[in-house]
């Protein structure tokens, strides 16, 4: 089949090392290349594979609820936050109402 392909710059510059490396065509490397992408295999290596540890937790923490927790303990910060805030404004209020405005001479 013939088809138009617009590669780009780092494509391009890796199929033409793949050439110069092999000694193959043009064709030859792109479709071995597709061939390889298409397939999914990484050709000579071994499978990556995620080893389980134990997470150490103590007796009655739900692994599977740590999300809410963080969620529950984001919320708890965020109202501190806010209330700290509110009582900052209120003696800045405070402040402002206690002292009388001077009068300019």
């Amino acid at each position: 089949m013939r088809t138009t392909v617009t590669l780009d710059e780092d494509v391009e510059r890796l199929l033409r090392e793949a050439m110069h490396r092999t000694h193959k065509s043009f064709k030859e490397s792109l479709n071995q290349a597709v061939r390889a992408g298409l397939a999914g295999s990484a050709a000579g290596l071994e499978p990556f594979v995620v080893r389980a540890r134990p997470l150490g937790l103590r007796a009655g923490v739900d692994p599977g609820r740590l999300n809410q927790l963080g969620d529950e303990l984001e919320v708890e910060a965020a109202i501190a936050r806010m209330r700290r805030t509110e009582a900052a404004e209120r003696r800045r209020q405070a402040r402002t109402v206690a002292r009388p405005a001077r009068r300019k001479r």
